[in-house]
């Protein structure tokens, strides 16, 4: 499939397309017109990177995910690597709560010292 239908199949841009496929974590195969074509398991790869950008994650961290795909497993979180990386994120999601709390709680202190 070309790229216009694989944006369509997964609702990235084809900048995007081409941003993942410049980093290394989407590949096309080249058509002799030049054209990019790419496979249906390209959708899947495409569909896991969106879900992780959606929820935080950095390009970066998405590639332990889609090296996962590639190797047939059914999941892209199925894998050690990809394992690891939802425990790093999970700590700095953790930190930037204590952060965000105690920042909330310097807050509310100045809010009541305002109201006295």
């Amino acid at each position: 499939m070309r790229i216009g239908e694989l944006a369509t199949k997964t609702g990235a841009s084809t900048r995007s397309l081409r941003y993942y496929e410049q980093h290394g974590l989407i590949s096309a195969r080249r058509e002799s017109n030049g054209y990019r074509e790419y496979d249906e398991g390209d959708v899947r790869l495409v569909s896991e990177i969106r879900e992780l950008l959606a929820i935080g994650f950095t390009l970066e961290d998405a590639r332990p995910f889609v090296d996962c795909l590639r190797s047939g497993q059914p999941s892209g979180g199925s894998c050690s690597e990809s394992v690891e990386v939802y425990r790093r994120k999970i700590a700095e999601i953790d930190e930037e709560i204590r952060v965000l709390l105690a920042r909330r709680a310097e807050v509310a202190a100045q809010l009541k010292g305002a109201l006295q």
